[in-house]
């Protein structure tokens, strides 16, 4: 693994200094064009190497799969609540706690692939028809030490995010 480290085989996340409208529009492409890479990097794959985890001590494959929609459901939710409220505080969520809740073993991946493409063309419309002012919007999560965050800085979050666990999968096989 060239002494990667495996949590982050695309580097952790770092928030750019600024971010442009081109920027913004390589950053919603990454989010419209991760369904189907992921769809394409867990294409075939047997029951056992979903269960597979990408690393020691991590989720599985599986996990991975259903933990993309779920996180970028409540991504989806965030942005709308900060473009229809001023500063709205988000709920957190346990992500660990709902890696192992039963319908991640007891559900075929292919649901959450379909549910991650649905989501993702939804959002991606909703991202593309926002005007300038609308990214500089934020929300405040009580648990990030970021502080209220920015829908310009989101957008570049949730970039990685998608680029990091399709990088799982792939390093895990």
């Amino acid at each position: 693994m060239s002494g990667k480290d495996p949590r982050y085989p695309v580097g952790k996340f770092r928030t750019p200094e600024s971010i442009s409208a081109q920027d913004r529009a390589r950053f919603i492409d990454t989010i419209a064009a991760a369904p189907a890479r992921l769809r394409e990097a867990v294409a075939g794959l047997s029951d056992a190497q979903l269960d597979m985890p990408y690393r020691e001590g991590g989720w599985t494959i599986r996990q991975v799969v259903h933990h993309v929609p779920d996180s970028h459901m409540n991504a989806y939710v965030r942005f709308k609540l900060a473009l229809t409220e001023n500063d709205p505080v988000v709920k957190p969520y346990d992500e660990a706690a709902w890696a192992r809740l039963g319908d991640v073993a007891g559900t075929p991946v292919e649901t959450s692939l379909a549910l991650l493409g649905s989501l993702h063309r939804r959002w991606v419309v909703l991202m593309r028809g926002m005007s300038a002012g609308d990214w500089k919007r934020r929300y405040i999560h009580p648990e990030s030490n970021r502080g209220a965050m920015v829908l310009d800085v989101v957008l570049a979050m949730y970039a990685w995010h998608s680029d990091h666990h399709i990088a799982h999968v792939k390093q895990t096989l």
